[in-house]
């Protein structure tokens, strides 16, 4: 099974197992974020792993050590939609 592969708008280089954007315990995560929001942490470790979650996360984080929780929903929308043209 590959990987998908690419590069958010911001410069954040990702690299997802296919398995894990196949698991359906993503796809429950995913549903759960739509009425708690909460819920994201849980997205970003199944889609990304703990390895790629602290990556994004790193990615995101402001000089004061802030995680911004737009800006780490805004890479995962870029994930997402880059994956969504490739299957076109």
């Amino acid at each position: 099974m590959g990987k998908l592969t690419g590069v958010t708008k911001s410069g954040f280089t990702y690299s997802i197992p296919e398995k894990n954007v196949r698991n359906y315990e993503l796809v429950e995560a995913l549903g759960e974020l739509d009425t708690n929001p909460l819920a994201l942490p849980r997205v970003m470790n199944l889609l990304l792993g703990k390895e790629g979650t602290e990556k994004l996360k790193n990615h995101v984080r402001d000089k004061d050590g802030i995680v911004d929780t737009e800006k780490i929903t805004a890479e995962l929308e870029d994930i997402f939609k880059a994956q969504e043209r490739l299957k076109k």
